[in-house]
């Protein structure tokens, strides 16, 4: 993941311009997540940001979007505005699971149970090991699971908290894991991916996203998607169950008695329901719960629409 600062008397008025989020709302302490449109209103990039106070705000976007992102900001600066692109400076740490509260309390002295979700708080001075840098901690993740994320400055002071933690974690079960996890955790809950569910110019109203728009505030590519509303036919994010056997994977296509009906934007095998799941995009008279399709890519899937997700927090 990228790392951006935004500093200035009128940094809020940017991060409002450029996202779909007001961000006067969002007071010190506190993140969001929300989205960067084009004029035409297609997603740029999903991110979380967070008011750290002082006119200081950090902002996370996709890994290997930082760079055009922060370029994207500054082209759109007005009045008293720095973006500095910090990502090479820091590094992040996410602790998910049942256990993740308890975990990060061996580490930091800190009530963690007053902490929102996206509620944010310095730690780097409330560390529990040796610790010489600033320390960002946040009730966020993307596994669809309780946790926490430390943006950590400078990056090479991550290298002790992780072994720390790994080390104080194993009375809880505690393991290192990667992207691969991530996709796993993410597709079940239904999180979108910025490669996967935006590639190819998708808005937030096709992504299932329009839950993320104040419509109360002028942003970039608002009134592209004020147009797109007033379409009755087109193509939305949709969960699809396997009911066969079998992987979906990103790119495959979903069809209906012969007919080509849709596109698998994301898809992999699901540990807790063992069984395929996809997300796709499909058209609107197609994307009723209980309709049966098949999903054709190195083998015919069947596949059943539902209701996402695909997994509850606490199910698996």
């Amino acid at each position: 993941m990228g790392n951006i600062i935004i500093k200035g008397r009128d940094a809020e008025r940017l991060l409002s311009k450029i996202t779909v989020e007001r961000a006067e709302k969002i007071k010190k302490g506190m993140g969001q997540y929300t989205l960067l449109l084009n004029q035409e209103g297609h997603i740029l990039d999903d991110e979380l940001f967070f008011n750290l106070g002082e006119n200081e705000y950090l902002v996370i976007p996709n890994s290997g979007m930082h760079e055009s992102i922060a370029s994207w900001m500054e082209e759109h600066i007005e009045g008293n505005v720095d973006v500095e692109d910090v990502t090479n400076e820091y590094s992040i740490l996410a602790v998910q699971g049942p256990h993740s509260e308890e975990l990060m309390k061996e580490v930091i002295d800190f009530d963690f149970s007053s902490l929102k979700f996206f509620g944010c708080e310095e730690a780097g001075k409330r560390f529990t090991l040796p610790f010489n840098g600033r320390c960002i901690v946040s009730r966020s993740g993307y596994t669809g699971e309780k946790g926490y994320e430390m943006y950590i400055h400078p990056a090479e002071e991550a290298v002790g908290v992780f072994r720390e933690l790994l080390e104080r974690g194993k009375k809880y079960g505690a393991l290192p894991v990667g992207l691969g996890a991530r996709d796993t955790l993410r597709i079940e809950k239904g999180f979108m991916l910025a490669g996967n569910e935006f590639e190819g110019g998708r808005n937030p109203i096709e992504a299932n996203l329009e839950w993320t728009i104040d419509w109360e505030h002028d942003f970039i590519g608002k009134e592209a998607l004020m147009e797109f509303k007033k379409k009755e036919e087109y193509e939305k994010i949709t969960f699809l169950k396997c009911t066969g056997d079998g992987i979906p994977r990103h790119g495959d296509s979903v069809f209906k008695d012969g007919e080509q009906i849709g596109v698998v934007s994301s898809g992999n095998f699901s540990p807790c329901l063992k069984k395929g799941i996809a997300l796709a995009y499909m058209g609107t008279k197609y994307r009723d719960a209980g309709n049966r399709v098949v999903i054709k890519g190195r083998r015919d899937i069947e596949a059943e629409i539902i209701k996402g997700p695909f997994v509850k927090k606490g199910e698996c």
